[in-house]
């Protein structure tokens, strides 16, 4: 029997050929995503760094949306398409994460970013608006609204980082026991892995995207790494300045979380002084903007409006 060989050039060619194809369909996919959403891509220059992000037009609140650590703008696509018409909301690439500026031996510090973020909306020209995040980017909003508090309208906490969970989370117990970050990859084929670690319902992901996302991911591990060590190094920054705290708050979390803990939001109530709302969300993993983007949507819409009602 005679076997079948394939030239090496022709192979390395035909991977080429594959990357290409995928990183084509997934560009063109993302765009799709973001035209289902009204959501424009833009870039602007800011002290220097260039920061990408989306941005849906509206004559009415604006609303600043902030990824998580490893994530980017896109987090918050499938979730603004179900926010009403009027809003205006913008999600950027945090410098060092997605399509922004990624210089090397920056602080990524949580402080670091929300103080990047304040020029970042100055740039913008938006003076006074909600600010929600997720994880890393929940931190983010945390201090960025203790340290601006004139700027924030409202604060929205999805699963944020920065504070201490009085119950210790799954990833807490695992880094703790002397094991591998379960955020980083150990390879590409460990993406199914870090996809059920943080979803109970992943949302669909055809297989060429999943193969793009698994090896962009692994890719970034070692960048990646090299922040979370500046944000574990930085601790739980945020409590410190929860009591700093004066925009009106939502707190919305995922019940089955096992990177941060539901129990943070008993330190929320704790510590915020201000009007505080949680919701604490039945299957829910780390990430309820893109696990259900419906719900999540409408329960910030509904924050959103009963603030405004309660002004008039």
């Amino acid at each position: 029997m005679k076997t079948l060989r394939i030239p090496f050039t022709t192979a390395i060619l035909s991977t080429l050929l594959f990357v290409h194809c995928a990183s084509t369909l997934h560009k063109t996919g993302i765009s799709l995503e973001r035209y289902r959403s009204d959501l424009e891509t833009k870039s602007i220059f800011v002290d220097g760094l260039q920061w990408k992000y989306t941005e849906k037009n509206g004559d009415g609140e604006t609303l600043l949306v902030l990824h998580g650590f490893g994530g980017d703008k896109d987090h918050w696509t499938r979730f603004s398409r179900h926010l009403p018409k009027g809003i205006r909301v913008i999600a950027p690439d945090l410098p060092g994460f997605g399509e922004s500026d990624k210089p090397e031996g920056a602080n990524y510090t949580q402080e670091a970013q929300a103080d990047r973020l304040n020029l970042f909306a100055e740039t913008l020209g938006i003076k006074n608006f909600h600010i929600a995040g997720n994880s890393m980017g929940g931190g983010i909003a945390g201090i960025f609204a203790a340290k601006y508090p004139e700027k924030v309208k409202s604060l929205i906490l999805f699963d944020n980082a920065g504070v201490k969970s009085p119950t210790p989370s799954e990833m807490q117990k695992i880094v703790l026991s002397g094991n591998e970050n379960p955020l980083l990859l150990t390879s590409p084929e460990d993406f199914d892995r870090l996809i059920a670690f943080t979803f109970v319902k992943p949302p669909y992901l055809p297989g060429f995207l999943k193969t793009y996302f698994a090896n962009k991911t692994f890719a970034n591990r070692d960048w990646n790494a090299s922040i979370l060590k500046q944000i574990r190094t930085e601790g739980y920054f945020l409590e410190a300045k929860l009591e700093k705290i004066k925009s009106p708050t939502l707190a919305i979390w995922g019940k089955e979380d096992k990177v941060i803990h539901y129990t943070v939001m008993d330190v929320l109530k704790k510590k915020i002084k201000t009007k505080l709302e949680t919701v604490l969300l039945e299957n829910m993993g780390h990430a309820p903007m893109i696990e259900d983007p419906p719900l999540s949507a409408k329960l910030v819409q509904d924050w959103i409006s009963n603030l405004e009602l309660a002004k008039k």
